[in-house]
């Protein structure tokens, strides 16, 4: 996959996070918040090289572990004195963005 294949569009993955948390946590965060974890989440990629061009066409199992990006967003918000978001709502954030990267073609990612 090229770099030019790639869509990723930040306020269109907030959407589609909201459309994929149930309703009632949906609304709990601002966009700002949700943004917040999706910055994150591309630090855990970045510090584990994932953003790497031998990363992305690497074997499948060089693929981000879902309990290793969140206990990453997790450590980072217990360090951000300013962060709201609940930890038991950080997996939804956190499964949403992954099946956004999925639904634009990011799934080898």
């Amino acid at each position: 996959m090229s770099d030019t294949d790639i869509n990723y569009d930040e306020a269109e993955a907030v959407k589609f996070i909201r459309e994929y948390m149930p309703e009632d946590i949906g609304t709990r965060y601002s966009d700002d918040e949700i943004l917040n974890i999706l910055d994150m989440i591309w630090d855990f990629y970045e510090d584990n090289g994932f953003l790497d061009i031998s990363a992305v066409d690497g074997p499948d199992d060089a693929a981000p572990d879902l309990d290793k990006i969140i206990a990453y967003v997790n450590k980072m918000l217990a360090k951000d004195k300013l962060a709201v978001v609940d930890k038991a709502d950080v997996h939804y954030i956190v499964e949403g963005e992954l099946a956004y990267e999925k639904s634009i073609g990011m799934e080898d990612f």
